[in-house]
């Protein structure tokens, strides 16, 4: 069976009201843009979101914000989104936030099959409330359960038509663990090629984890924050 779709509105079709979303990026790198599109103008609803942050104000995760598609948040950085904010303060934005190597942890546990680990983050403040809590070699730890989603949506630098992927530098950071921890992977690629066209020894995520893949449309390099030394 073919993997490959003609564009994100096709890939995302099916995602249903009420779905667990994982999503790939960092900042605003690695960001799958036309998958969020898609999932904007299809209009699903009740959705709970996976991810490292929340987009900025104008970019990434803030669209489906905007329309009010999403239910839950579940992340480790939530500055730089006005809208976001609003949200969270008026009651309408449930939100969990969790520290960010936790976040990682937790989503690599779920897409290795791994229920459940034991971390020493988080012990003894507001993240350890309702966990369950033992002591190891006399220091304590907090068990965190794996994340798993319904789908993930993942933007990759190269992928070929079976789905074998290639991620650039800082978008390496979350994309690869969301494809493994999706029951259904859509995966955006900057270049599709053919098979035999990867080095084998250079791909992150081998095509067993992707189940749908295709082409942007368009590639833009978008900056969270220009920061810049004076001359």
């Amino acid at each position: 069976m073919s993997k490959v779709f003609p564009n994100a509105a096709a890939a995302c079709a099916d995602i249903p009201n009420g779905a667990t979303l994982l999503v790939g990026g960092f900042g605003l790198c690695g960001v799958p843009e036309e998958c969020i599109a898609a999932i904007r103008d299809l209009g699903s609803r009740d959705l709970t979101v996976v991810s490292n942050n929340a987009g900025t104000t104008n970019h990434g995760l803030v669209h489906l914000l905007k329309n009010g598609q999403v239910r839950k948040m579940m992340a480790s950085y939530v500055g730089e989104n006005e809208v976001f904010e609003k949200q969270m303060l008026s009651g309408q934005l449930e939100v969990e936030l969790i520290p960010q190597g936790t976040l990682s942890e937790r989503i690599r546990a779920g897409g290795s099959g791994i229920p459940a680990f034991f971390t020493p983050t988080g012990v003894g403040t507001l993240v350890a409330e309702g966990k369950e809590i033992r002591e190891f070699d006399g220091r304590r730890y907090l068990m965190e359960r794996g994340i798993t989603g319904d789908f993930a949506l993942v933007r990759a630098w190269k992928g070929d038509r079976f789905g074998n992927l290639v991620f650039r530098k800082t978008s390496r950071n979350f994309n690869p663990m969301m494809a493994m921890a999706g029951r259904v992977t859509i995966a955006e690629v900057e270049h599709l090629v053919e098979p035999g066209d990867l080095e084998p020894d250079l791909v992150h995520t081998p095509a067993i984890f992707v189940q749908r893949i295709f082409a942007k449309a368009a590639t833009v390099k978008l900056i969270e924050r220009r920061t810049v030394r004076p001359r």
